[in-house]
């Protein structure tokens, strides 16, 4: 067995309807998360993100990709979205918009240390999920913020739009995001008989990992402190790592919608050249006028 820096492992429990997977980011993680200058709080956010995309995504029978975003209907707040996906090659991005510029909201940053703070900054806010299948459309749905901790809401959501039993534990630190999903799929009679209290002895199995021992220690180790007792089945990892999407291609397009004037005036206001940047990966796309005009000729 293989493990990389960047992976998610899928497990099951032997002979019941019991699965699921341990995620770890380390580049990946640091690559979202040094595109920006952000506050150490949505740093944490950011990676319980990406985690969560990476483990939902494996509970889905798709080729494409999901996303969790964040969305606050207040644009004067310091925290004004959040973004993270996941796709089934297992690329991973994430991106946040965020304002600091002010006192109020440097110290507001200031005392968010945790990725519960974030969110919690997120008061008007909604969470919602979109899948995204290579063919076939596209679904989105709206999570309920049940709580602050963004592993409870989105377990929640599971239980309620799936009515599968999910847990997910959700850490990060300055190097490191990691999670863990835990599922109870649908049971037979014969499964009900045979272990009736497995679902209540993996609950609360598993609410005894610590945040550190899922940044720190690999999966393996996790699984077999937390379900040694149990017969745990180790399919081969799955490597994830960072990727974006951006292209050369997706900014002509953007100037094209733009429109030939307004794109002018935008580089003949920019010192003769309209830039377009990548959030995600910060790669610049820069267009002189001369490019401009060849694009709509």
């Amino acid at each position: 067995m293989t493990y990389f820096d960047n992976y998610r492992q899928r497990f099951f429990i032997e002979n019941s309807p019991v699965r699921g997977d341990v995620v770890h980011l380390t580049d990946a993680f640091a690559t979202v998360i040094s595109q920006k200058d952000y506050p150490k709080a949505l740093k944490a956010l950011l990676g319980e993100m990406l985690v969560s995309a990476s483990l939902l995504i494996s509970t889905l029978k798709i080729h494409g990709k999901l996303s969790i975003q964040l969305q606050n209907s207040d644009p004067n707040a310091p925290f004004r979205f959040a973004m993270a996906e996941c796709d089934t090659t297992g690329a991973v991005r994430a991106l946040a918009g965020f304002s600091a510029i002010h006192d109020d909201e440097q110290m507001i940053w200031q005392n968010a240390h945790t990725a519960q703070d974030a969110f919690a900054l997120l008061d008007k806010g909604v969470l919602f999920i979109s899948i995204h299948p290579e063919h076939g459309e596209s679904y989105q749905g709206i999570v309920e913020r049940v709580s602050d901790d963004l592993g409870e809401c989105l377990a929640h959501y599971q239980k309620q739009s799936a009515q599968i039993p999910t847990i997910i534990k959700l850490a990060t630190n300055e190097t490191t995001a990691s999670g863990l999903l835990i599922q109870l799929l649908p049971q037979s009679d014969k499964d009900k008989d045979n272990d009736p209290d497995l679902w209540d002895r993996l609950t609360m199995l598993t609410a005894t990992i610590k945040k550190d021992e899922l940044t720190e220690l690999p999966a393996q180790e996790i699984l077999y402190r937390l379900y040694h007792e149990e017969d745990v089945v180790l399919p081969d990892v799955n490597a994830l790592h960072f990727a974006c999407t951006c292209s050369l291609q997706k900014s002509q397009g953007a100037i094209i919608q733009l429109g030939q004037d307004e794109a002018l005036q935008v580089a003949n206001a920019h010192g003769g050249a309209l830039v377009l940047d990548c959030g995600f990966c910060g790669q610049e796309y820069r267009f002189g006028t001369d490019d401009i005009k060849q694009l709509f000729a």
